[in-house]
């Protein structure tokens, strides 16, 4: 009976403080990382950094002097060099860690190894980024942070700079108009590309920045930040209305910088500029983000004048496009899919759009579309995403480099709540030219008798005819000047 009970003395603390860190791990793995994670991974790192770095290939062999000297002073096996360790540096989500680099390696050398080392350590992940040529740093990640993404308390976000999502490494995945001005991104019903949006308009919202949407589902995702919207169509026939205008601002804006380089030649290099970032704050008109959601709508036809509109509105946006970045305007386009099937400007358009995010798609080929002509090993990450994990996404750009990033949520009131606080900040952007209206007839009086003189005038014609009487006929029956005749048939 003693034994059992010494037993339970010492076995029931430790069970509990077994159990209490599983659960810890799997409901709440920040606070199961910084107690527990974090010091076992730290000591695991320290006590086994040279084996692993010889076991996963990334040591070099000593120098000949190195060799001379241990031989001569301690006369033990001379074992391969390690690269440099600096200090480890730990945060809420894993560690850091900067190494130099011996000669002959590189930083591709340890990226191919990243899967070993963490096995080897413990952690969820590990990537390693250049610091500056011969060093480079790892960044072991505790646990998989877009399971549950919270955002990082250090805002990484500025003007034109919104902090949309974060990546698998855990840093902030930063939508910077003035790096990336266009982007396309893709996603399939309930993949999270409305909530992507949501992040994006309401980190732009409190900054001095003109949005403007095109929102082909009648408005259905952009209608609830209309008090935030210098302008908003809702569908084709107004957004043939709207592009135009943006057409316009574009050129404006460009003759203005066009008047700002026409100076004296005795201007300093500094003062003379080719995009409104050069143009003095006084001068210097407000950026436009121009936000098009369902982008496929814009391309359908059904009828000759359809086909005319659609080529209309696709020369417009490509202009855009390719002309906007020196004006402050920049696209954000967004849809379900995005490919040369859609009809012709569609590919030279998707061609303009630098950044690419994508979203769970239905299909290969949507992915392909999105990310197969900048980065086609990213294609496969694109397709293997979850439907149990929307705002998961794959983001890309020119340059070849792609990460996985994931939006945390934002709720439809809130986002709008955030617009109707900023909508004091909504600039005036210049309107469409009014159309001057015809001035308006005169009333002309028409008796009563010769009203009714009138119906019974109609009414025999229509029994004699089949047909309802015309204002040209109904003026010779009665003998009355035009504008009466048109009187009386608008009571008729």
């Amino acid at each position: 009976m003693s034994d059992l009970t010494t037993l339970l003395e010492m076995g029931g603390p430790v069970a509990a403080l077994g159990g209490g860190a599983a659960y810890a791990r799997a409901k709440h793995p920040a606070a199961y990382w910084s107690s527990i994670g974090l010091p076992v991974s730290t000591v695991r790192l320290l006590s086994s950094y040279g084996s692993v770095m010889e076991a996963c290939d990334l040591t070099v062999t000593p120098s000949r002097l190195r060799v001379f000297a241990v031989k001569t002073m301690s006369r033990r096996e001379v074992r391969p060099v390690p690269p440099r360790r600096g200090i480890i540096r730990p945060t809420t989500t894993g560690l850091r860690l900067r190494l130099r680099l011996a000669p002959g390696q590189e930083p591709s050398d340890f990226a191919a190894a990243a899967e070993r080392l963490r096995h080897a350590w413990g952690v969820h992940a590990v990537y390693v980024t250049t610091v500056k040529p011969g060093v480079i740093e790892l960044r072991l990640v505790g646990y998989d942070v877009i399971r549950r993404v919270r955002m990082p308390r250090k805002n990484a976000g500025g003007f034109l700079k919104v902090p949309v999502a974060l990546r698998e490494d855990a840093t902030p995945f930063v939508r910077d108009y003035r790096t990336i001005p266009h982007q396309l991104t893709l996603g399939a019903t309930l993949s999270g590309k409305s909530m992507y949006l949501r992040h994006l308009i309401t980190g732009l919202a409190p900054q001095p920045v003109a949005l403007v949407g095109i929102d082909c589902k009648r408005g259905v995702e952009l209608a609830p930040f209309a008090s935030r919207l210098s302008a908003l169509a809702t569908d084709p026939e107004q957004a043939v209305e709207l592009l135009p205008v943006l057409v316009q601002e574009m050129e404006d804006r460009h003759d203005l910088i066009k008047a700002r380089q026409g100076i004296a030649p005795d201007t300093p290099d500094e003062e003379i500029t080719s995009d409104i970032w050069g143009l003095p704050d006084s001068e210097r008109p407000v950026p436009v983000v121009l936000f098009v959601d369902e982008v496929a709508e814009l391309f359908l036809v059904t009828t000759k004048k359809d086909e005319e509109r659609r080529d209309e509105m696709v020369t417009q946006l490509i202009r855009l496009a390719q002309l906007g970045r020196a004006a402050g305007i920049y696209l954000e386009v967004c849809g379900q899919r995005f490919g040369a099937e859609l009809g012709k400007g569609a590919t030279m358009l998707r061609a303009q759009l630098t950044g690419r995010v994508c979203h769970r798609v239905n299909d290969e080929a949507s992915a392909k579309m999105t990310l197969g002509d900048i980065a086609p090993e990213a294609v496969m990450a694109a397709c293997s995403i979850a439907p149990e994990r929307p705002g998961l996404a794959v983001a890309g750009d020119t340059s070849g480099g792609w990460s996985r990033i994931r939006t945390p949520y934002l709720s439809l009131g809130d986002a709008a709540e955030t617009c109707r606080k900023s909508a004091h900040l909504v600039p005036d952007l210049p309107a469409q030219p009014a159309v001057e209206k015809a001035p308006a007839r005169p009333v002309v009086a028409v008796p009563t008798a010769l009203v009714d003189h009138a119906r019974k005038v109609a009414a025999e014609h229509h029994t004699r005819t089949g047909t309802p009487i015309d204002t040209p006929t109904l003026r010779a029956r009665l003998g009355v000047p035009a504008s009466m005749a048109e009187a009386i048939a608008a009571q008729l």
